[in-house]
């Protein structure tokens, strides 16, 4: 497995709409429908990857303190299913179900939405607004499997709670680290 970490996004972007369609639910599902009304997070993660895996129950435990503040969380899988049949869209479901995630767990068959937010490993975390314009874009917190950090999602916690309280995006933004995105050849 190779380090990726995140590429730049740049503060004050706007995010790039989007449909796609939702594992969980099975429904069509587009960003302005899913968006929150006091923010949204958007997170590339997928079910094979070791470092997604270390974070699962923070990424949980996160939306279910954000959400009924606003937040609106959303998790987007845009790896090629061909090479990788453990993240095509009935796993996703099959591990959405058996963790429990209370967010959407949508499929980017196509890569489009992970080429239109330059997207570049698993997990990749970016925040918005409520007009959809970033304010952060990084990682979760230190914690990488190995590494005995607290698995505490301080990084995007401090995001999310500056954004809440109308606060400047926090600095420095530490770029996210996993496995790279599976592009289609």
């Amino acid at each position: 497995m190779a380090l990726t970490s995140s590429n730049l996004f740049p503060l004050g972007t706007i995010a790039p709409n989007f449909e796609l369609p939702d594992t969980i639910s099975g429904k069509l599902l587009s960003l302005n429908a899913l968006k929150g009304k006091n923010g949204t997070v958007i997170m590339f993660i997928c079910n094979h990857c070791p470092f997604v895996i270390h974070i699962n129950e923070q990424l949980i435990q996160l939306a279910k303190e954000y959400q009924n503040q606003g937040i609106s969380i959303i998790a987007i899988s845009s790896n090629d299913v061909e090479r990788y049949p453990q993240d095509g869209p009935i796993k996703m479901k099959e591990n959405a179900k058996r963790l429990g995630y209370p967010f959407p767990y949508l499929y980017d068959e196509s890569q489009a939405v992970a080429l239109a937010y330059d997207a570049a490993c698993t997990p990749d975390f970016y925040v918005f607004d409520a007009n959809l314009k970033s304010t952060y874009h990084g990682q979760l917190d230190d914690a990488r499997p190995g590494n005995d950090k607290a698995i505490d999602g301080k990084d995007l916690r401090a995001a999310i709670l500056a954004l809440l309280n109308n606060k400047t995006p926090i600095a420095p933004q530490k770029p996210s680290i996993g496995c790279g995105i599976k592009w289609k050849q």
